[in-house]
């Protein structure tokens, strides 16, 4: 699983939806405080129309104690969105695993104070 969401912070800085939306169930859903809960592909698609370039800063992957399936990557995020504006915030993604190896479902977590504003602007 840590190989996946290794392959996961990859393709997110690359900005590939195609190698993404692989890692992912059909049915996968994703929670994220800017973009509300969505499918993987759509979630991807919204997020790459708003981003001019992205870096990720591994900083840790946790495994859970008592549920095999879920993990947790902590990196830093340097976000810059099609407006040229940019932010970098410290963010935790939660990974539920299916028993086929897939990403069923991921909950992203971070404070939006720092990009609410300019994100609201590209509406």
């Amino acid at each position: 699983m840590k190989d996946i969401i290794l392959q996961y912070l990859e393709a997110l800085e690359s900005g590939s939806v195609e190698k993404l939306t692989r890692l992912f169930s059909d049915e996968a859903i994703i929670h994220s405080p800017l973009y509300g809960d969505l499918r993987a592909n759509d979630f991807f698609k919204r997020l790459f129309a708003d981003t001019n370039r992205s870096i990720i800063h591994l900083i840790n992957i946790f495994s859970s104690i008592d549920r095999a399936s879920l993990f947790t990557a902590h990196f830093r995020y340097d976000w810059i969105l099609k407006s040229g504006a940019a932010a970098s915030f410290e963010c935790m993604d939660i990974f539920q695993f299916n028993e086929q190896g897939k990403i069923k479902e991921l909950t992203i977590i971070y404070d939006t104070n720092k990009i609410r504003g300019q994100f609201e602007a590209l509406s």
